[in-house]
C-alpha cells in the first residue's frame, strides 16, 4: 500500500500532538507532585511546631499523685519521641505523617484527662484539707490533755521500768584452762568464766532470761566469734561475746556465762566485762590478765 503525502503530514501533526500532550501532563504531573511535596512539608512542619507546644505543655502539668505524675511523665517522653521523629521524617513519607497526626489528636485528649484528673485531686485534697484543719481544731484541748497524761504516764513507766531491771552483783571474772581449772598464763587461757548473782528483785519479770556478756580487751576490741551474735541495746544491735538463758524466780539467783577463747583474742593488760539482760545493762567489771 502507498502512502501519499498528505497521510504523511497528518500521522506527523497527530504524533506531535500526542507528544506536546504527554509533555504538558508529564509538566502538570511534576508540579502537581511538587505542590504536595511542599503541602506536605508544611503540614510536617506544623506537626513539629503542634508537638513541641505539646511537650512545653506536659512539661507544666505535675500532681502530687506519684502514680498519675508517672503516667504524666510517660506520656512527656513519649511526645518528646515523636517530636525527633518527625524532625527526621521524610516531607515524602505522607502516610506516617497522616499517623502522627492522629497520635497528636489522642496525646491532646490524654493531656486533657490527665488535667481533669489532677484538678479533681486538687478539689478533694483542698477539701480534705480543709476538714483536716476543723478536726485539729477541736482535738487541740484533747490532745493537750492526751499530752499531760501521757506525760504521767511515762514517768509512772520510767519508774516501774527502772524498779523492775535486773542487777547483776558479786561479779568474779576467772580465766579458765582446757581442763576448767583456773589459771594467770596468758598462753594457757581457754576459756573466761564470769560468775555473778542476779539480785532479788520482786518488780521484776520472772521466767527464762537471756543474759548476754561483752568482753572487751585493753585496745577497746570486743572478743567475738560470729558478727551475727548480736542483741537490741538502746535501738542498736551489737555484738555479744557469749550468752546463757536462766530462770528467774524473783529472788537472788547465781549463775556465770563462760566464753571460749579463740587462737590470738587475748593481749596482756586491763579488760571490762559487761552483763546485759532485757536490753539492758545490769553489771560490769574490770579484770586484769598478764603475760
Amino acid at each position: 500500500m502507498n502512502i501519499t503525502n498528505k497521510q504523511i503530514i497528518i500521522i506527523a501533526a497527530v504524533a506531535a500532538a500526542v507528544i506536546i500532550t504527554l509533555a504538558a501532563l508529564l509538566v502538570r504531573s511534576n508540579s502537581q507532585m511538587d505542590e504536595m511535596t511542599q503541602v506536605f512539608a508544611e503540614e510536617r512542619q506544623q506537626l513539629v511546631t503542634d508537638y513541641q507546644d505539646l511537650s512545653v505543655a506536659y512539661e507544666e502539668v505535675h500532681s502530687d499523685n506519684d502514680s498519675l505524675d508517672n503516667l504524666v511523665s510517660q506520656q512527656r517522653a513519649r511526645v518528646e519521641q515523636l517530636t525527633e521523629e518527625l524532625k527526621t521524617l521524610k516531607a515524602s513519607n505522607a502516610r506516617r505523617i497522616k499517623e502522627l497526626q492522629g497520635e497528636l489528636t489522642t496525646l491532646r485528649t490524654v493531656m486533657r484527662s490527665f488535667i481533669s484528673q489532677i484538678d479533681s485531686l486538687n478539689a478533694s485534697n483542698n477539701a480534705l484539707r480543709a476538714e483536716n484543719k476543723d478536726i485539729k481544731g477541736q482535738l487541740a484541748n484533747v490532745s493537750r490533755e492526751r499530752a499531760n497524761l501521757q506525760e504521767q504516764n511515762e514517768s509512772l513507766t520510767q519508774k516501774v521500768t527502772v524498779a523492775a531491771r535486773l542487777e547483776a552483783k558479786e561479779i568474779v571474772v576467772t580465766p579458765l584452762n582446757m581442763k576448767d581449772r583456773p589459771t594467770d598464763r596468758l598462753s594457757k587461757i581457754a576459756k573466761i568464766r564470769v560468775a555473778f548473782t542476779i539480785a532479788k528483785n520482786v518488780s521484776a519479770e520472772v521466767g527464762l532470761r537471756t543474759l548476754y556478756l561483752r568482753l572487751t580487751r585493753p585496745d577497746g576490741q570486743l572478743l567475738f566469734h560470729s558478727k551475727s551474735d548480736t542483741f537490741r541495746f538502746e535501738d542498736t544491735d551489737i555484738n555479744f561475746s557469749a550468752s546463757r538463758q536462766v530462770e528467774y524466780g524473783g529472788e537472788d539467783t547465781k549463775t556465770f556465762i563462760v566464753y571460749t577463747v579463740d587462737m590470738g583474742d587475748l593481749m596482756a593488760g586491763g579488760y571490762e566485762a559487761e552483763i546485759f539482760a532485757g536490753g539492758e545493762r545490769i553489771g560490769k567489771a574490770d579484770f586484769n590478765i598478764d603475760k
